[in-house]
């Protein structure tokens, strides 16, 4: 008996076109829904050591950095025609208008930082490689199943452990230590 191959049809969407259904709503807000590659994606629901770890990041970043950066909490960036993903952490070139006039895209973006537990995969394989592709310089994965910080710079991979410090590429004066940012 031979297993027959079915090929799912699907339906690639642009930015635009997410846009118009949030608008029509298609969807509402507490959907929570990512654009990647012209799929929607689910999103994860966020537990309490996701949302810990991402409110130590947000005061961490904010106290080191003040005014010179702006902080994205799980806000969406425009990297492409077909993605609008939604970071945990996006540290943004200063903007007085707040991004009003569009989300971000990788060109405003110093760098990124993603808190996984229950979508490392997903992270690690689909969302490191997109922000790489789209030319955001550094990605951030804060890994809290292995308890350790990985960097993702050009082709370049790091996996830091408690006791190590880690500097952005876009601000190397400003100096973390990676126990700080698990914890």
């Amino acid at each position: 008996m031979s297993i027959a191959t079915i090929e799912l049809k699907r339906h690639h969407f642009n930015v635009q076109q997410y846009h118009q259904m949030y608008e029509a709503g298609i969807f509402s807000e507490s959907d929570r829904l990512e654009l990647i590659y012209g799929e929607l994606v689910t999103m994860s629901p966020i537990n309490r050591r996701h949302a810990a770890c991402v409110k130590r990041l947000t005061y961490l970043l904010s106290s080191r950095f003040g005014k010179k950066v702006l902080l994205s909490i799980q806000d969406p960036i425009r990297l492409s025609d077909d993605s609008e993903p939604q970071p945990d952490v996006a540290i943004l070139k200063w903007q007085d208008d707040f991004y009003i006039s569009g989300h971000p895209t990788a060109s405003d973006i110093h760098w990124l930082i993603e808190v996984s537990d229950t979508t490392i995969g997903i992270d690690r394989r689909v969302k490191v490689p997109l922000y790489a592709e789209s030319g955001v310089a550094e990605t951030w994965l804060v890994n809290l199943n292995e308890d350790c910080l990985e960097v993702y710079r050009d082709n370049e991979e790091l996996i830091l452990q408690r006791g190590d410090r880690i500097a952005s590429l876009a601000f190397p004066d400003v100096v973390f230590a990676v126990t700080d940012i698990l914890g």
